[in-house]
């Protein structure tokens, strides 16, 4: 059996596995500890200084998402000092970027917006002139605002740990640092996948998905659970709906297996077709060739499939007739698909659109 650590957090007696931060730790313990750079799951970089904590006997204050815990470790997260940092570090990043919160689309689920409102901050006391990038446009999934972003890295970690993509980076040095795709291309002119996860883990309103623009606040967002039926993974994923509509779809890493709350591009931004207008709602056939498409019942549409399928078979044979299954399909749907063609037509002849 492992054995425990055990140390002092803000007068409490808590215990730790060896190699456990003290973030980790305090979290476990339902002790908040404020961050912005961190990501579990990812490299701990101690970036934005926020999660900094006064530790006995250390010369200065540490960043608690790096330290690991020590026995008999006794640790602070509320003084005075700690709060002035704290203070410092939110009060720099507000007043170096353009955090326009009437229009931004993380209004209400920003994490520096929140920090601000924790630390009581009323106006920041810099008057920081922002770089003053060009918002990014350039495609029809992912917005890019680099004007709010607060060099985190949390959005370079995601893609180059968790997609392994390998496209985000941090370029430049001091104050025009930037993140983004090699030689500072956009987005499309890039080797970038769109798989959105840069998006899902930006604290900020720095990248943004841009589908979702304008069509919802967060706190009129209701997010549904359900399965992705793009392939069969099955990954998990949360529908961002307002008034009945799909505006958006986001991962959720509690939901762990198996896609820890990652998804592929189909996945993130093939939901359109549910709200299309050209999509069939009943089948439709012709009564000759050439002629009109008509609505009809689904018994009607069934009886004319069966006959040809008959048809066929008894001209041809059974191996002149192939099946191709649909990703939007369920894996049960997509098993009694196989077996019709196996069992029922007789033919091994089917094959499935994620394959192609």
């Amino acid at each position: 059996m492992e054995k425990k650590i055990s140390l002092t957090i803000d007068g409490r007696e808590v215990e730790a596995a060896a190699g456990q931060t003290i973030l980790e730790v305090a979290r476990e313990n339902g002790i908040f500890i404020p961050t912005l750079c961190h990501y579990a799951g990812t490299t701990k970089v101690g970036a934005c200084r926020v999660c900094v904590v006064e530790v006995e006997g250390a010369r200065s204050l540490v960043a608690s998402c790096c330290m690991p815990v020590s026995p008999n470790m006794i640790v602070r997260t509320d003084t005075e000092k700690v709060r002035a940092a704290q203070r410092l570090i939110v009060e720099l990043l507000w007043a170096s970027g353009d955090h326009n919160c009437l229009t931004c689309e993380q209004n209400g689920n920003c994490d520096l917006q929140n920090l601000v409102y924790w630390l009581e901050i009323e106006t920041p006391r810099f008057n920081i002139k922002h770089p003053g990038y060009k918002h990014e446009l350039s495609n029809a999934m992912i917005s890019r605002d680099l004007n709010k972003c607060i060099l985190c890295g949390r959005c370079i970690r995601a893609c180059n740990e968790i997609q392994v993509n390998e496209v985000l980076d941090f370029s430049r040095r001091g104050s025009r640092a930037k993140v983004g795709p090699a030689f500072d291309a956009d987005y499309i002119d890039s080797e970038c996948y769109f798989c959105g996860e840069c998006a899902d883990v930006c604290p900020v309103g720095a990248i943004t998905f841009r589908q979702s623009r304008f069509r919802g606040r967060p706190w009129e967002i209701q997010k549904v659970k359900t399965t992705c039926t793009y392939c069969g993974v099955g990954c998990q994923l949360d529908l961002n709906v307002h008034d009945g509509k799909i505006v958006k779809v986001t991962g959720n890493r509690d939901y762990v297996q198996p896609n820890r709350g990652s998804l592929c591009v189909k996945g993130r931004f093939g939901f359109d077709f549910v709200a299309s207008p050209e999509r069939l709602k009943k089948p439709l056939i012709r009564d000759k060739k050439g002629g009109e498409l008509r609505e009809a019942s689904w018994n009607e549409a069934l009886d004319v499939i069966s006959g040809k399928f008959k048809a066929i078979k008894s001209k041809d044979g059974a191996d002149s007739i192939a099946g191709l299954s649909s990703a939007r399909c369920t894996n049960e749907e997509n098993y009694l698909f196989q077996k019709f063609m196996r069992a029922v037509i007789g033919t091994n002849n089917v094959d499935h659109c994620a394959r192609l």
